[in-house]
């Protein structure tokens, strides 16, 4: 039996009936995300590393001389905190990209499209669920590195919530275009290892642009061109309840880039049981 549904009524939802559909997808991110602490864990263990030792053991060699958004000098674990944060962000937007891709191998995916509502509001309200679970971990790094020492103003916890929402969301939806143009799950490791670890080191989010400069013109202005700096300076200046313009533009327009492409980019019939189902040839 052929069940047919009335597509001519898909753009006729309700404001109440999309946000059903909003909370029934970030339900079950969290619960999947309850079932997979360890995610949680593993998600700090690489910034506070960073913080703990690297900071540390280059506090001395790496000077940060007075630049916005800071008044002052400030320690080398102070400035690279913002570039952790991006750092946890990336690596969810990256982690939740995978999960979209085993969803698709395994038809996951193609369950939930099979949903009347319009394929950009499924995978924009996926992406914000992935971008809710990044925030809460930023937070959560924030609250130990309060015992290091890194105190920013009290208002910055509360005037960075929107950047963490915006960079999470850039950062989420480049994944999720990654995602969608790659055919297998075996190939994702590869890629994603090939896009963070360049995002991560050729931006600002370890060394101040102008200390890149000094040592490679050409370094510098890929720096400049890389999303992930300005991802990383809009935390930096939130946390100190400042705007950083250039920056906020850069995110929100890559953000629409990243997320128009993988809509358009996203074939969940792309997968291991449509491979399998289909005859050879």
């Amino acid at each position: 039996m052929t069940t047919t549904v009335d597509v001519t009524d898909k753009h006729n939802f309700t404001l109440a009936q999309y946000f059903i559909c909003l909370r029934g997808i970030v339900w079950r991110e969290a619960l999947r995300f309850i079932h997979q602490r360890e995610r949680f864990v593993s998600a700090l263990v690489r910034p506070l590393v960073w913080l703990f030792i690297f900071a540390a053991g280059f506090r001395q060699v790496l000077g940060v001389s007075i630049i916005p958004p800071y008044e002052t000098y400030v320690l080398y674990e102070v400035y690279i905190a913002p570039g952790l944060i991006a750092m946890i962000q990336l690596f969810n937007g990256m982690q939740s990209s995978l999960t979209m891709v085993y969803d698709r191998e395994t038809g996951g995916m193609r369950t939930l499209l099979v949903s009347p509502f319009p394929r950009w509001w499924l995978l924009t309200s996926k992406l914000l669920a992935g971008t809710l679970v990044s925030v809460l971990q930023a937070y959560a790094f924030l609250l130990i590195a309060w015992f290091w020492e890194i105190e920013p103003p009290p208002l910055g916890y509360l005037a960075l919530l929107p950047a963490l929402l915006l960079s999470g969301f850039m950062l989420g939806a480049l994944g999720m275009l990654i995602s969608s143009l790659i055919k297998q799950l075996e190939n994702f490791a590869g890629v994603m290892n090939f896009v963070i670890f360049p995002m991560f080191f050729a931006s600002s989010a370890l060394y101040p642009l102008w200390r890149v400069k000094e040592s490679s013109p050409l370094l510098y202005y890929v720096c400049e061109l890389n999303p992930f700096t300005h991802a990383t300076e809009l935390i930096r200046f939130a946390l100190y309840e400042q705007v950083a313009w250039v920056s906020l533009a850069v995110v929100v327009g890559c953000t629409i880039a990243f997320l128009f492409g993988a809509i358009l980019a996203y074939d969940p019939a792309r997968g291991f049981l449509a491979r399998r189902n289909t005859p050879a040839g």
